[in-house]
């Protein structure tokens, strides 16, 4: 019997393969790194499985962050979901809990992600389109009513405004009766990939970490369970990044935040364990995998030897994964089904926390109740038909997995680097260093596309002449009318007095070093909006023109 030892089994394995006949082009993976015909114990290099390995819940935490992983706990299932007004959203979280869903995502409309009011003339014909409309505090209130915020976790995909959208959060919870320390979630709150990639910020770079600091500090003392930020590569492979360029541009950013923590004398074992991860998972199942491994490896590393982190805690990278919404076609839309299926799988066999599956409709509108059940029952079947949750880490030890893993870790060392040549996070920044790579990553993709030499299904292959379309979600001015009119209503019924003190407060505790957390909780108590209290703080930080240059 042949062995991986046995010299003449392999060099007739490499006579048969190279008589073999070949594809037109050579196998890589989706981010255009070459593929070996195979992997062997030779491809890993000095590979050692006690200390790169190691076991499920133990540094390197390269198997994954827990001991039994998805054999004791499954990953939460958490639908991104929002349109329209915060009562039709309301709605559609009622409706997924009762299909079984096991956390709420929250998507905000473009003029709330901008830090605009619903009657703010840019935001005309935009108000609750790609998501939903919170003005006010009263708007918070309804979005989660009838909900239980001590049961189940939220999360809250906004950036710029995000430590305002937290203040009404808070606010509102508070006002429920609900204890801060029983609040489970995460606050997306990373500025840092809307500068690379998704553009929607407001003030320079610095005073807008400023406030993503601001919450880290505010949340490890007052909401210990809250994920405080959730340092998110996703927008970034969205924008056309390869693999390796979403790891190392995502564990960066999360490095100049703990850097600005200490800075300001936080310990690092005291808000590191609430930074959280959210990735995207693309059509490459074992790149996929490969990233989210190195990704472990890389942070919890840096945690203990560069920050010097105790607690295991601290040193875990805890991750939520979204299919590649990129990936999506709007050519035979059903097969987005399939597509969406191994990317979750990718992010199981990952070992991610928890988990969104787009719709099959989401490159043609919001999702409608039928797709986005289907995007929920594929998580479903996926954890409790296919097997993949009855052992940790089931592609452990591979060869090819392992081999890919090193290598990211590698390639990521060297972004690394190349970053802090430039003078570190916010000098790369202003030099529009991270989009340009981005840029030329996305381009080089899009050639490959369009030679053939990376096939789409339904787009630059196996194309249909006759499709039929399919049923979408339409959603009318209906929803903004009714915005405006509430958000008139609550400006008129208002203490204007109370507004304009509490305005003023933001501008001056803006001004200085102090925590601005609880000067918003008590501005939105006075019914302060996002987009007035997002005005007053850009009298004190100014707005940002930086794009122009880029």
């Amino acid at each position: 019997m042949a062995t991986l030892t046995d010299t003449s089994a392999r060099d007739r394995w490499e006579r048969e393969n190279a008589a073999a006949p070949t594809r037109p082009q050579p196998p890589t993976t989706v981010s255009s790194a070459p593929i070996d015909a195979l992997y062997t114990p030779d491809s890993l290099n000095g590979f050692d499985p006690e200390t790169d390995l190691a076991y499920p819940g133990q540094y390197p935490f390269t198997r994954g962050v827990h001991a039994s992983m998805y054999r004791s706990r499954l990953w939460t299932m958490r639908q991104f979901a929002g349109f329209g007004t915060p009562r039709q959203t309301n709605e559609r979280f009622k409706f997924l809990l009762e299909k079984g869903q096991t956390g709420l995502s929250t998507a905000f409309d473009l003029p709330t992600l901008m830090g605009l009011d619903s009657d703010d003339p840019r935001a005309l014909g935009e108000v609750g389109r790609l998501g939903v409309a919170v003005d006010t505090l009263d708007d918070m209130a309804e979005l989660f009513g009838g909900i239980d915020l001590a049961d189940v976790s939220v999360s809250m995909t906004i950036n710029a405004p995000a430590i305002v959208v937290m203040a009404f959060f808070l606010a509102n919870t508070q006002d429920r009766g609900v204890d801060w320390r029983k609040l489970r979630g995460t606050l997306q709150n990373d500025i840092l990939k809307e500068f690379h990639a998704q553009n929607e910020f407001v003030f320079p770079p610095e005073p807008h970490v400023r406030l993503v600091a601001d919450v880290i500090d505010f949340c490890t003392h007052h909401v210990p369970q809250w994920n405080s930020v959730s340092i998110s590569g996703y927008h970034i492979r969205e924008a056309g990044s390869t693999a390796v360029q979403e790891l190392a541009f995502t564990l960066a950013d999360g490095f100049h935040y703990v850097d600005v923590c200490l800075e300001r004398g936080l310990d690092v074992d005291a808000f590191a364990p609430r930074l959280s991860f959210f990735f995207n998972s693309h059509n490459d199942l074992f790149e996929e995998v490969a990233k989210y491994r190195a990704a472990r490896v890389l942070w919890a590393e840096a945690m203990r030897d560069r920050y010097g982190a105790k607690k295991e805690a601290s040193r875990k990278l805890r991750f939520h994964a979204q299919t590649a919404g990129c990936s999506l076609q709007d050519k035979q839309p059903q097969v987005n089904l399939m597509r969406v299926a191994y990317q979750a799988l990718a992010a199981v066999l990952g070992g991610c926390q928890s988990l969104h599956t787009n719709s099959m409709d989401e490159t043609l509108a919001l999702p409608s109740e039928h797709a986005v059940t289907l995007a929920l029952r594929t998580q479903q079947v996926l954890a409790y038909e296919t097997g993949v949750t009855n052992t940790v880490d089931p592609l452990g030890g591979s060869y090819f997995v392992e081999a890919l893993t090193k290598q990211m870790q590698q390639q990521a060392h060297v972004y690394f680097d190349r970053i802090a040549e430039l003078g570190g996070m916010i000098a790369a920044l202003e030099s529009g260093f991270f989009r340009r790579e981005i840029a030329d990553a996305a381009f080089q993709y899009q050639r490959e596309v369009d030679a053939k030499r990376k096939l789409i299904v339904g787009v630059n292959a196996f194309q249909e002449s006759d499709e039929k379309p399919i049923e979408t979600l339409v959603i009318d001015d209906s929803a903004e009318k009714v915005q405006l009119a509430r958000l008139g209503e609550r400006k008129a019924r208002r203490d204007g007095e109370a507004v304009r003190r509490n305005l003023a407060e933001v501008r001056r505790v803006a001004a200085t070093k102090q925590n601005l957390l609880p000067t918003l909780i008590e501005a939105a108590r006075a019914r302060c909006t996002v987009g007035e209290v997002m005005a007053a703080l850009a009298d004190v930080f100014g707005r940002y023109q930086g794009a122009a240059r880029w």
